[in-house]
């Protein structure tokens, strides 16, 4: 694939990445405002202490989470889309639309279902101030470790594939990326900072919804990315003019 290709593909990745991030935002502000809203609420009856509102909460539920969402879609097109440039006709016989929608789906479970489902996503009122940073820090390291070990199971498929098959090589790639992962979750810390008497009902509510907004996002940037890619890379023929739509001189 030479650089002008990659380079228009990267493009269409980030405009991919954009349209996503709009339909993500709208998933955002219908589903997951709302939780926020009820967290900050139950935050504010149970804190003893009122600080001053440096952005207003009307702000940061509009511009200010458009923005974030927004940047984050085009952040991550782009580099879902260089991804693709490496993965394109490496992965499988599949064709540019089917192999953006798989390497849609890769990204989603490696970059955030993994990393979600042993630290998942806290609304407001839950997590120690304190221990911000070392949350942070386990999370990325988490969807760090994710994302390698996504990388090394489609390698070991790969070359597992001659001797045993795709189908096999593929069953045995996912299982020793799962028992990895599962390792992984036993001996990495566990973060619990829920507060008591918080209610479960919002927070099972703002988890959901934040999982469906990156389902969206996701899978938005693969119907997109996929079809302008394909209309990229295998371009329709021009249909031959019909007799009748010829006119004959003068």
């Amino acid at each position: 694939m030479n650089s002008a290709t990659v380079r228009k593909l990267l493009v269409r990745g980030m405009l991919a990445g954009l349209a996503a991030g709009v339909l993500a935002l709208v998933a955002a502000y219908f589903l997951g405002e709302p939780n926020v809203d009820k967290a900050i609420g139950f935050e504010e009856a149970h804190s003893h202490e009122h600080e001053m509102e440096i952005v207003s909460r009307g702000l940061q539920s509009t511009a200010g989470l458009a923005t974030g969402v927004l940047i984050y879609g085009v952040a991550f097109g782009g580099i879902a889309a260089l991804a693709y440039c490496f993965a394109l006709g490496r992965v499988g016989r599949f064709g540019p639309r089917a192999t953006a929608l798989l390497l849609s789906g890769c990204a989603l479970l490696a970059v955030y279902v993994v990393p979600f489902l042993k630290y998942p996503a806290n609304p407001p009122a839950v997590g120690n101030a304190d221990t911000i940073g070392k949350r942070t820090t386990l999370y990325f390291l988490m969807m760090v470790l994710s994302v390698l070990l996504a990388v090394a199971a489609t390698i070991l498929g790969k070359r597992l594939a001659p001797r045993l098959g795709n189908w096999y090589a593929t069953v045995v790639a996912v299982a020793a990326f799962a028992l990895v992962i599962g390792v992984a979750f036993a001996f990495l810390p566990v973060v619990n900072e829920v507060p008591a008497h918080f209610p479960a009902t919002v927070l099972w509510r703002f988890r959901l919804s934040a999982l469906a907004i990156q389902f969206t996002l996701w899978g938005a940037f693969g119907l997109a990315f996929g079809e302008l890619a394909q209309r990229l890379l295998n371009p329709r023929p021009a249909k031959a003019a019909t007799p009748s739509a010829v006119t004959a001189p003068g």
